[in-house]
């Protein structure tokens, strides 16, 4: 156990007022602490309800203390935890008092860093605490869940094991190559790297959908003036956010808005109209609107279905990349009495709805999904972008690995690459400025 020498204190919940507020305290000298503020030692994990002491031994407030003796404790020190009333000037007058016993102020995310430190948690877990407390739905909430609970650590040492297990075989044959081993154990290295490479395929789909429930897909409309991107935003989001009119131009800036499908995140963005025009202000905004396409996870090409043209958006064709997915979507069916549904040409998903009476718009949610490649998978775990690319660098390891099998140190290196990406996840390998950035982004007091 790597325990700090000084002492920390935060206040635990919430900024506002509250039923209750917790203030934490970790370190080595939490029992002096304890004294201080309670008058009296404490049985280990027992609640003990007392009155929280000012230094003239006048009561600041009074509720219950619990004390978590390390190493059997959250961040693997000792720990104390005051549950008092939720008042804001009463939490940090209680803060100030364990300030002035020894403790000092917490850095944000600190107790789960000294957590880390003291492996109490592997790192992915670690950040799968602020990923659960930053979960907008229930499904993320989940995944955060299966997360914290090793889920994804697990996946990964299974992974870090079976390429420990192949890189000794293969070390054996470098080691020893007088040995007539060569024919027997390539064959079998081989069938375990496949089995390798089919089980971090299935590691990379559940860690894919994993951010999209963390980060959410952005979604971008894009169209000519006038054909409904507001009213499509507002439908989408349920509340009028973008003004809508006939007048071409309305909209001048990007508008974003965080909905949920599903319980899948996404911000949808409306844009500027693309058209020529003279009016400054106009174009700063369809600049943006270039910019934001750029960006896209997939983007929305509306039209008018009274002037369907796939030839006359051609220049708005033009700006999404290729890698980005789309959807031709084909607003104001109203206007012509037609149903909402869907079609495909030329290997482009068209859908027919109407922003204005709603017809169609569930239909847009479902395929929007499919646009991101959303597949709800089961098991699905919270995945940062850092460990999607740890897993693409280990993929990338190994497709090397396979080309190389007939040159052992080559296969092996590339091995041995693999698993550096793999521990990366976990924290095995980090750098000092690596955890310093995870944990700056966590929330002070946990």
């Amino acid at each position: 156990m790597q325990q700090k020498p000084d002492t920390i204190a935060a206040i635990a919940t919430a900024p506002g007022r509250g039923g209750i507020g917790v203030v934490r305290i970790s370190g080595r000298n939490v029992e002096t602490v304890s004294v201080a503020l309670l008058g009296q030692a404490l049985l280990p994990r027992h609640a003990t309800y007392v009155p929280f002491l000012d230094v003239d031994g006048s009561i600041i407030d009074q509720g219950i203390a619990i004390f978590f003796p390390g190493p059997n404790s959250y961040t693997g020190e000792d720990v104390l935890e005051l549950q008092g009333h939720g008042g804001i000037a009463a939490l940090h007058l209680l803060l100030q008092r364990c300030l002035a016993s020894g403790a000092r102020p917490a850095q944000p995310g600190e107790f789960t860093q000294r957590a880390y430190l003291n492996n109490k948690l592997d790192l992915v877990q670690a950040e799968s605490v602020a990923d659960l407390i930053d979960a907008s739905s229930a499904q993320a909430v989940r995944s955060a869940n299966r997360s914290l609970q090793g889920d994804f650590s697990k996946a990964i040492h299974k992974l870090v094991d079976g390429l420990i297990d192949l890189r000794m075989l293969v070390e054996a044959l470098l080691d020893f190559p007088e040995e007539e081993l060569d024919s027997v154990d390539f064959e079998r290295g081989k069938n375990k790297l496949e089995s390798l490479r089919a089980e971090l395929a299935r590691v990379m789909v559940l860690a894919q959908q994993g951010n999209i429930l963390r980060e959410g897909a952005h979604i971008v409309l894009v169209g000519q003036p006038n054909v409904g991107k507001s009213s499509l935003l507002n439908r989408l989001s349920g509340e009028d956010l973008a003004l809508v009119s006939e007048i071409a131009g309305t909209t001048r800036d990007t508008i974003r808005q965080a909905i949920n499908i599903h319980g899948v995140p996404l911000h949808i963005i409306d844009t500027a109209g693309l058209r020529e025009s003279q009016d400054v202000v106009e174009q700063m905004g369809m600049e943006r609107t270039k910019q934001a396409i750029q960006k896209a996870d997939a983007v929305l090409l509306l039209m008018d279905a009274q002037q369907e043209d796939k030839a006359a958006h051609q220049k708005i064709l033009e700006l999404i990349p290729d890698n980005i997915p789309r959807l031709y979507v084909v607003n104001k069916i109203d206007l012509l009495q037609q149903e909402a549904h869907l079609e495909t040409r030329g290997g482009d998903s068209y859908i027919y709805l109407s922003a204005k009476t709603e017809e169609g718009i569930d239909l847009l949610r479902d395929k929007i999904l499919q646009l991101i490649d959303w597949h709800a998978e089961a098991g699905a775990f919270m995945a940062r972008e850092r460990h999607l690319r740890a897993l693409a660098q280990a993929k990338q390891s190994l497709q090397r690995a396979a080309a190389e099998s007939a040159q052992a140190e080559l296969f092996a290196e590339e091995l041995r690459l693999a698993q550096v990406s793999l521990s990366e996840i976990t924290g095995e390998f980090s750098s000092d400025d690596l955890l310093g950035e995870i944990f700056s982004r966590f929330c002070i007091g946990k």
